[in-house]
């Protein structure tokens, strides 16, 4: 590697067989929850890593894959948004990045596909009639997802207020400690 990210990646005391063995389970987590293999496998790497970016060299060396299977994953992984391309300063490198608050956004994001699939299958239930049992299943369904938004609303505020109050809890802590 170029030693780019190393110099931020790198705290000494890593474990990175035990690193790669974290990278490939949560790959297998997310490949069996439906993502692609080669995206979860970048995906998990990104996220291990402690600047959470890395250029495409830098994954395909990490991962032992090829330049080109870097390039598919990080294709799927931009077009369901968990991880940005930066253009790294002075060169004509990208660099991928995964944020820390991907799930968080990620979740925001599945709460207004939930507000667009209640929206069609409430046309789908008016449109074989709301007394059939096609109707009726598709209304349920409609309401099953009424249900989980309003739900995930108040998961996502009451996550809110839990980070800020850890992050507050942490300036404080470090406060104290350096004072």
């Amino acid at each position: 590697m170029d030693g780019t990210a190393e110099t931020v990646d790198d705290p000494g005391e890593r474990d990175d067989d035990a690193v790669s063995r974290f990278v490939e389970r949560f790959a297998a987590d997310l490949t069996e929850a439906g993502m692609q293999r080669m995206a979860s496998r970048v995906f998990a790497a990104l996220l291990a890593s402690d600047s959470g970016s890395m250029t495409s060299s830098e994954l395909a060396e990490r991962l032992r894959i090829s330049p080109a299977a870097v390039s598919g994953a990080i294709r799927y992984l931009g077009q369901v948004d968990v991880v940005r391309r930066e253009r790294e300063p002075g060169t004509r490198r990208d660099r991928y990045r995964v944020y820390s608050d991907i799930w968080y956004e990620s979740f925001t994001r599945r709460d207004q596909s939930l507000l667009r699939w209640r929206s069609t299958l409430r046309e789908g239930a008016e449109a074989v009639g709301e007394d059939t049992p096609a109707g009726t299943r598709l209304a349920e369904t409609a309401e099953f997802f009424d249900f989980l938004h309003d739900e995930l609303l108040g998961l996502l505020d009451r996550w809110r207020e839990h980070k800020a109050a850890r992050d507050e809890r942490a300036r404080d802590a470090g406060a104290a400690g350096s004072g």
